[in-house]
């Protein structure tokens, strides 16, 4: 896979815009080292010749169209179902009222960064299960995850392929609107994905990015962390474990919606230190100096140190709710909660005009975790986010998924 390398424009873009040919205007520009969009999957790129990738010297901010590019950017906008599909009501077979109603929308953005490997990996689902109440009024819901790979990416890849599927499991299982009991649930399926990590063996074939083999070959050394949010008529269910995490912004005041689980939280040393463990200073709080988070899912060689069970956050939504934000430490390491939603919302609030869904000549229109889409509002929060995060220098993977909240208050 090519690189790309793209350049991070500082707060005079619209006047640098204006005068690109001027060399004053070049002068201005700051150079971040090429990076890769990479798609669901973490993908490596390829070598040239067997040798390393030389510094591409391009002075761009984003492809033309990223369909031009030869990567698979992980970028993507929900739009409406079918262009301007109305909310329609119908009676299924079982004398349930469904509602269709359009897809949210969305953005998001993965990109490599400044790390040699690609480990972090996202995963959106749109109506990925129905959700039945008790008048017999059937609802979808959706499902948004950031997993942040370490030691290498298969636990972070089968997440996104697996985690999902658990999910609308767990949610069947439990039947009506209010069986569903959100925090059994989340924790749940964390429990099974955790026991499904330790129970896989790396396909080489499946995962040829895979470099497992060259570390531990039983693999008890590799996890990811994982944020999950799922979106219903009237709640925002985020289930956390590790130190990825979700921000929503409500009326312009950014609300953490989970915690991060490092290991000097002082809760969390002291659930180290009871189970027999310690935390050491490493280049920051690491367990057993190895690990910098205390909760993520696999990891099989530091338990019963760090354990995979998630907290779960129940929101009721607002009318005030205006966007929800989803990343990896790669964001929040550099980028503050309340400059996150500033910069979201800004974009939000553009109202640009949305770009026709399925256009080949929009620079919008992606592919991406399985939906066609065109909201370029949301993909220019994400990619925008992602670009603040490499021009303050984060030296991990960045992943960043930013849902639209305000324009569907009635999914």
């Amino acid at each position: 896979m090519a690189g790309v390398c793209c350049g991070v424009v500082p707060e005079s873009e619209t006047a640098a815009a204006v005068e690109q040919t001027s060399k004053s205007s070049r002068r201005r520009r700051m150079e971040v080292r090429p990076f890769k969009f990479v798609a669901d999957a973490a993908v490596q790129p390829p070598s040239e010749n067997g040798r390393k990738r030389q510094k591409l010297d391009l002075d761009l901010v984003l492809p033309a169209s990223p369909r031009d590019c030869d990567n698979a950017v992980e970028s993507s906008g929900t739009n409406k179902v079918n262009g301007d599909q109305e909310i329609n009501e119908g009676l299924n077979s079982n004398g349930i009222v469904e509602l269709e109603k359009e897809l949210p929308k969305f953005g998001l953005t993965s990109v490599c960064g400044r790390r040699r490997d690609m480990e972090d990996s996202v995963s959106i689902h749109p109506s990925f299960c129905k959700l039945t109440s008790e008048a017999q009024i059937s609802s979808d819901i959706h499902f948004f995850a950031v997993f942040d790979g370490h030691g290498c990416s298969h636990v972070a890849m089968k997440c996104r392929d697996r985690f999902h599927e658990i999910v609308k499991e767990e949610i069947e299982a439990c039947g009506g609107e209010k069986a569903v009991e959100w925090k059994r649930t989340m924790e749940r399926s964390f429990e099974r994905m955790d026991m499904e990590v330790q129970q896989s063996t790396v396909d080489s074939v499946e995962n040829p990015n895979c470099r497992c083999e060259l570390q531990t070959p039983q693999c008890e050394a590799v996890g990811s962390t994982a944020v999950v949010a799922v979106v219903t008529q009237d709640k925002i269910i985020v289930a956390n474990c590790g130190d990825s995490r979700a921000v929503l912004c409500q009326n312009g005041v950014a609300l953490p919606l989970s915690d991060d689980h490092k290991p000097d939280r002082p809760d969390e040393l002291l659930r180290i230190e009871e189970a027999g463990g310690r935390v050491i200073y490493w280049d920051g709080a690491r367990v057993l100096g190895v690990l910098a988070m205390s909760r993520a899912i696999g990891d099989n060689y530091l338990k019963p140190f760090v354990i995979p069970e998630p907290e779960v956050t129940i929101t009721e939504r607002s009318s005030r709710d205006e966007c929800l934000i989803l990343g990896s430490d790669g964001l929040w390491d550099v980028v503050t909660n309340e400059t996150a939603c500033g910069v979201a919302r800004m974009c939000l609030r553009a109202q640009k005009p949305a770009s026709p869904p399925m256009s080949p000549d929009s620079d919008a229109v992606v592919r991406g975790a399985g939906v066609e889409s065109s909201d370029k509002a949301c993909w220019d929060a994400s990619i925008l986010l992602t670009k603040l995060a490499l021009a303050r220098h984060s030296t991990d993977n960045v992943s960043v998924v930013v849902v639209d909240l305000k324009e569907n208050q009635q999914l």
